[in-house]
């Protein structure tokens, strides 16, 4: 492992418990609400936050102990701290010019990052003529410029608007598929967390919940934070054979499993009735609707009721159904919507 840390540090009603290590070439995103601890984590190993137990080795070599300025480290922040009375190649030069890169030399290869991040035409911008993403991608370089073997991003994409955050996603990731050195990212954000990231470790009260690939976290989710960011409805139930019981609602499933288990639908599995379905559909219960929203193209029914659950439905089935808030309902999921797995 490139990046291995063991990072400890205890505060008044928080204490942050973690450990992490990451490969040489691996992104690596610490995903989490707020307050849980993430950023935290990041000042710990840019040295920014004084480590009160553990350890930070990267490539073989104690990190921990060294001057934060000491630490081959490059660090992207949320709002990029650009400096304002610099210019677009003088920012990204000012990094090399801290580790005794001379003037004309830090000159050179900022101009030559600048280039790799398509901004040759605006080296002589400053900050406030920049925009959100022209600002990032100058903050990435100067990061990058100094040839650190650890990455750290904080989240690097929160500032720009949705059209831009879209582009500027796409050139990060393959910014950082052509770095070798470890990368960490900050993130609340569960689309750029899957996009940049290869592994995901999820972070809530200052300890690890869950870890595994994108595709691993958003097809097994283990707690309702992580449901909620990939859009699953999840309970913890008993399964015997193929049936679990979740409260006082018995499922039929299609997967055989005993013991504590977790069971998982999406929300546009859901079907709503006014009144009881002819015959005796499986996986049915009657509920309250708590609230409605939009919810992209569909409409999100929030149920209350022996489960609390999510429906997405069209604007016409709400029309057509005319649900409001308050009123009972009979919802039912298909056995072969459903996914259960270990708890």
């Amino acid at each position: 492992m490139s990046l291995t840390a063991r990072l400890r540090l205890t505060r008044p009603a928080f204490r942050l418990d973690l450990d992490l290590e990451v490969a040489p070439g691996e992104v690596v995103a610490l995903l989490g609400p707020n307050g849980a601890g993430k950023t935290t984590a990041l000042r710990l190993l840019a040295g920014l936050t004084r480590l009160a137990e553990g350890h930070i080795t990267l490539d073989g070599l104690p990190l921990h102990d060294q001057a934060t300025e000491k630490r081959p480290i490059g660090m992207v922040f949320q709002d990029y701290l650009l400096f304002p009375h610099l210019s677009a190649l003088d920012n990204v030069a000012f990094g090399l010019r801290c580790h005794g890169t001379g003037k004309a030399d830090s000159r050179r290869q900022a101009a030559e990052w600048l280039a790799r991040v398509g901004l040759t035409d605006h080296a002589g911008a400053r900050p406030r003529q920049l925009s959100g993403g022209q600002s990032q991608r100058v903050a990435l370089a100067r990061a990058l410029a100094i040839r650190p073997r650890l990455l750290l991003l904080d989240e690097p994409l929160a500032a720009l608007d949705a059209h831009t955050r879209l582009e500027i996603r796409s050139q990060l990731r393959r910014h950082l598929a052509d770095f070798d050195g470890a990368t960490v990212l900050v993130t609340h954000d569960p689309l750029d967390a899957m996009v940049l990231a290869d592994r995901l470790i999820v972070i809530e009260k200052g300890s690890v919940v869950q870890s595994g690939s994108p595709t691993e976290v958003a097809r097994r989710p283990r707690t309702d934070y992580v449901a909620r960011l990939v859009g699953l409805n999840l309970y913890r139930g008993i399964a015997a054979n193929r049936q679990i019981k979740v409260d006082d609602v018995l499922f039929t499933v299609t997967e055989s499993l005993e013991g504590p288990a977790f069971l998982a639908f999406a929300p546009s599995a859901v079907a709503l009735y006014r009144t009881r379905p002819d015959g005796s559909p499986r996986n049915l219960w009657q509920a309250r609707i708590d609230g409605v929203e939009r919810h992209g193209d569909n409409v999100r029914i929030h149920l209350d009721g022996p489960i609390l659950a999510a429906a997405d439905i069209t604007p016409a089935a709400v029309a057509e159904l005319d649900l409001t808030p308050g009123q009972n309902v009979w919802a039912s999921v298909k056995a072969t919507e459903t996914h259960v797995y270990p708890a």
